[in-house]
């Protein structure tokens, strides 16, 4: 882009951010409101498809809809001179792909804070009603200060036009990270979504993806029939049950997996910080939420200092005087009604009357 461009006399472009496969992503300025925008135009060669051009609307449609602090929100959707666009959000800094590219393996810490915020964003939009089914690194937003949106809802599905029989001879989404049954053609469901995060998982903690093919059917193939190598081969550091929480969530069966993006953002907090736990936690059901069980080593209990320095009652003299003397007063009728006994036990053997 040689000069700025204006956008239905509202937005004007200023420098490309970077290319989909469908569209152009611009740094623009909203002149009506005069904030910084992102903006999204698809693509020419793509302009005169009716397919292309419906998805592009569908995915307007769809992330207009969705209001949560970890996904990016959706402004304005437009058309000018054949060029269809979305205005969003501009939120700077790079996506998760180049932060893995530059500096993965991250810390445990790190990715558990990144993965907890974008299974937020993805629970949302499963609560929703919506299946993102293109989750890739690529399409997180992870800004200066760690904070991480989701973003490209462009073959986001609602969950009410899935069949759970519904098999596609096109298979929409990236070899990399859609989840078996999306590699077979088949439904997804907010599990596949659960999936893809599984293998972001897998590559913040290892530095590699699961599955390594340059051929996309081959890649297919592997999502579909290959078990993953265990990631602590790759980075003995991590926990042993955070590798059990990554090999569920890539099983091969839906519902093997976690069932939404929230369930999965529940577990992985039980590895996050203090601070994380009070300002980033997914709201699960209580029938979703996990039951933890802390054991207590009897050798190690005590009871509270409370209990064992309890305050001692008073002696009250008056109450044990009355006592005693209740106590002599029952004795001395013992007596007294044995020997009434005795004496009409007598008269009645002798026949006195």
């Amino acid at each position: 882009m040689t000069e700025p461009a204006l956008l239905s006399n509202r937005y004007q472009l200023q420098q490309s951010l970077g290319t989909g496969g469908m569209a152009i992503v611009y740094l623009a300025r909203d002149l009506m409101l005069e904030r910084p925008v992102a903006i999204k135009i698809l693509r020419e060669d793509f302009s005169n498809d009716g397919a292309f051009r419906e998805r592009f609307r569908q995915e307007a449609r769809a992330a207009a809809n969705l209001s949560h602090p970890n996904i990016v929100t959706v402004h304005d959707f437009g058309l000018d001179e054949g060029r269809l666009f979305i205005v969003m959000e501009y939120m700077p800094g790079p996506d998760l792909k180049t932060l893995i590219r530059q500096r993965s393996p991250f810390s445990i810490e790190e990715t558990v804070h990144l993965m907890v915020q974008a299974c937020a964003g993805v629970g949302y939009a499963h609560r929703a009603g919506l299946v993102h089914c293109d989750i890739k690194p690529h399409n997180m937003i992870v800004s200066s200060d760690q904070r991480l949106k989701v973003t490209d809802f462009g073959i986001a599905r609602a969950l009410s036009s899935i069949r759970p029989d519904e098999k596609s001879d096109v298979v929409w989404g990236s070899p990399q990270y859609f989840s078996p049954e999306q590699a077979a053609g088949g439904a997804p469901s907010p599990a596949s979504d659960v999936y893809s995060l599984g293998v972001i998982l897998y590559e913040m903690l290892t530095g590699r993806l699961p599955f390594i093919s340059k051929d996309a059917s081959e890649l297919a193939r592997m999502h579909r029939e290959d078990m993953p190598v265990p990631p602590r081969q790759f980075n003995p550091a991590i926990p042993p049950a955070l590798e059990q929480i990554v090999l569920k969530v890539l099983s091969k069966e839906p519902a093997a997996r976690y069932r939404t993006a929230d369930q999965l953002g529940h577990v992985l907090m039980g590895f996050a910080s203090p601070s994380d736990s009070a300002t980033v936690a997914s709201p699960v059901t209580a029938a979703e939420a996990p039951t933890t069980v802390v054991p207590v080593a009897p050798s190690t209990w005590e009871a509270p200092a409370e209990a064992a320095e309890a305050p001692q009652t008073p002696t009250d003299w008056a109450n044990l005087l009355l006592g005693l003397l209740a106590v002599v007063a029952v004795g001395g009728l013992i007596p007294f009604w044995l020997y009434i006994y005795l004496f009409f036990q007598s008269n009645s053997i002798l026949g006195i009357p």
